[in-house]
């Protein structure tokens, strides 16, 4: 063979080699993975549920339909309220839930949704992602077999749909009331009867008697699950969420399997979804709120009395449950002075600008 020829074969062979080699590393690269996702939460309510269809839509797009994950509203896999029970035990591979709704395992479970007079939406989030609470919240959630993502926020919220009307903290003794995570704890001391049920099965139990009162999100959801039809009456601030943040949490043996690029478009598909979430609910609320008022619903605000009755009874609880609990105690002892900060600042800019702004076309004409 002459030379010539053998330096051709033997480069026609080498860049046949590095397609044979280049191929597979490609394809590890890039693996299909199918993922099932539970939500807490029924279709019919397209804020919620739908932030975890954005994420599914989001990271499909971002790695070329390699990564999908298929999501299952409330009840067609598990109950709302089971969701990471099925993350926890491996049969499905995540959940779109409210963390708060497990406080019954764990109450330290409250930080990564809200818990009474905390955080903001944009309070919460600068304590998770710049103030350390991610990390403390994940080296939590690791003990149930689970990860944690901020995917999405409601934004303050309403205080619940009533059938008579709460004007002291002494009418709060006896009231049977639908309402989730820790707030339920803070007013029991106040003689309320907590009870814990998914979004879908509150109509029902409201419109049966079950339960005198109920409280969900705000205008838009409640519209939709029809609460003014059975209650007349609508309350506000929903003082025990300020800022509740929702979150994908998958299962850790699946997470970790993922390669690095998944994890990252699965972590950039919860930020825009967490962004559009509390954009949607923005827009439109106002105009939910002004059909309730119009088809009767009776609009009114708590009381500075049943507002501080409630404060003082949250205070006691953190107290006690620090004194039993010493993974609540580490979570509160971080979250607590940055609570502080938060509140300064904002009472300085942000409230002064909202307080004086929101009124200010009643007072200049």
């Amino acid at each position: 063979m002459k030379r010539r020829d053998f330096i051709a074969t033997a480069g026609l062979g080498a860049a046949a080699a590095a397609t044979t080699i280049a191929a597979p590393a490609i394809a590890q690269s890039a693996p299909d993975v199918k993922w099932r996702l539970t939500s807490s939460f029924p279709k019919s309510l397209d804020t919620i549920y739908g932030a975890a269809e954005d994420v599914s839509k989001y990271v499909a797009a971002i790695t070329d339909n390699k990564f999908q994950i298929q999501v299952f509203a409330a009840g067609e896999i598990v109950p709302g309220l089971q969701a990471l029970d099925a993350v926890q035990e491996g049969s499905v591979e995540a959940c779109h839930t409210a963390s708060y709704y497990y406080v019954g395992k764990d109450p330290t479970f409250a930080f990564g949704t809200a818990i009474p007079f905390g955080l903001n939406c944009r309070q919460q989030n600068a304590w998770m992602h710049r103030g350390g609470g991610l990390e403390l919240f994940r080296e939590f959630t690791k003990d149930y077999n689970a990860g944690f993502i901020p995917c999405g926020n409601t934004g303050v919220q309403m205080g619940g749909w009533y059938r008579k009307e709460i004007k002291a903290p002494g009418d709060l003794n006896g009231l049977k009331m639908r309402i989730g995570g820790f707030a339920g704890k803070v007013l029991t001391k106040l003689g309320v009867v907590p009870q814990q049920l998914a979004g879908g099965d509150i109509y029902p139990a409201l419109e049966k008697g079950t339960i005198d009162a109920a409280e969900w999100v705000g205008p838009y959801d409640d519209e939709k699950l029809g609460f003014n039809k059975v209650a007349p009456i609508y309350y506000y601030p929903g003082w025990w969420e300020g800022g509740p943040m929702l979150s994908v949490m998958p299962n850790l043996a699946a997470w970790e399997k993922l390669p690095p690029s998944y994890k990252a478009a699965l972590e950039t598909a919860c930020a825009a979804a967490d962004t559009g979430m509390m954009a949607r609910y923005d827009a439109a609320n106002p105009a939910a709120l002004k059909r309730l008022v119009a088809g009767g619903t009776q609009l009114k605000p708590f009381s500075v009395e049943v507002l501080t009755a409630c404060y003082k009874a949250a205070q006691e609880l953190y107290d006690e449950t620090s004194a039993a609990n010493p993974k609540f105690k580490k979570i509160y002892d971080a979250w607590k002075p940055f609570r502080d900060e938060q509140f300064l600042w904002f009472r300085i800019a942000e409230g002064v600008y909202d307080s004086f702004t929101f009124s200010a076309a009643d007072r200049v004409k």
